[in-house]
């Protein structure tokens, strides 16, 4: 009871409200907080601290960065979607709020692609530079020619080379990427011999243009980095994969680079197994044992999990 009474009295100011309606909407920072509600640095701050003694917020440092975020906990989830839908669709402050957000999402977005346009030719080679790819493909290739799937969708297709590798196992394979350059080059790689049944198109990770149950295998090679919200990506993903298909995540493991920040636009410095596992299982997914390939300075992970 003294829990309950806790988040109760947490959720009852129309600040916290505010930041409680933000937070299921992905991870956001203090400084992407201020921007949206327009309140002062110390007043968010002290807002975000009492909904995380009570439960209801996640406080997760990345390096120099904080994120603020919804507990996984099902039954806090489900008491703030219940408050939440007690607020009018038409609520003036949550519109404001969410015209905000939006517009904060447009610039990463457009930061995004504005650094993969720049890099579309090199992207191969800096990949190189951050680990050895060879390993990770022949994983990838085992796991793929064992299963056989009918279908396979890589997101992020960036240069296509995910479907290069893996097209002789599939009988379909299709990619998706937001940036038109990555595009122009993956359907250059693509023009091969025994490659016609792998295409690429332009599309949102956040917002896959497939039905639901549509792909046997899902793969999302070095992306998730630059998502700012992990959560709704993994979910998309569960949609359109089959019951029984296979998804396969090869990310960073988690570091302290900062500079990948600043030079390379990744929002996320890397991630831990238990954060990839919670977000497989939050999604109905089943997670197997990672595979991990140390590197000087970063480590990349492999976690592959099935849909339930």
């Amino acid at each position: 009871m003294e829990q309950t009474v806790r988040i109760l009295k947490a959720a009852s100011d129309e600040s916290r409200l505010r930041f409680l309606v933000l937070c299921t909407e992905g991870d956001f920072t203090v400084s992407d907080l201020v921007q949206i509600v327009g309140q002062s640095q110390p007043r968010v701050s002290r807002n975000l601290k009492i909904l995380c003694d009570a439960g209801l917020l996640d406080r997760v440092r990345e390096g120099n960065w904080v994120f603020y975020r919804l507990v996984k906990s099902p039954e806090v989830r489900r008491f703030v979607a219940q408050v939440i839908s007690l607020i009018s669709s038409n609520d003036t402050v949550l519109k404001s709020d969410r015209l905000r957000l939006n517009q904060i999402k447009a610039v990463r977005l457009e930061k995004a692609e504005e650094y993969f346009a720049g890099i579309a030719a090199e992207w191969e080679g800096i990949r190189a530079l951050h680990v050895g790819d060879m390993d990770v493909e022949t994983v990838l290739r085992e796991r793929v020619s064992r299963e056989k799937p009918t279908a396979l969708l890589d997101i992020g297709t960036g240069t296509g080379r995910i479907l290069e590798i893996l097209a002789p196992f599939i009988s379909d394979g299709e990619g998706i990427d937001f940036s038109h350059g990555m595009l122009t080059i993956a359907r250059a790689n693509l023009d091969k011999p025994g490659l016609g049944h792998c295409r690429v198109r332009h599309g949102n990770m956040y917002q896959l243009p497939y039905d639901d149950d549509s792909f046997d295998y899902v793969t999302l090679h070095q992306v998730l980095h630059f998502a700012d919200q992990p959560n709704e990506v993994v979910s998309e993903i569960s949609r359109v994969l089959k019951p029984g298909g296979t998804a396969s995540f090869i990310d960073f493991a988690s570091h302290d680079l900062e500079q990948f920040r600043d030079d390379y636009q990744h929002r996320r410095l890397g991630f831990s197994d238990n954060e990839v596992h919670g977000l497989m299982e939050q999604f109905n997914m089943t997670p197997e044992p990672p595979i991990s390939f140390p590197g000087t300075e970063l480590t990349v992970s492999i976690w592959s999990g099935s849909k339930n």
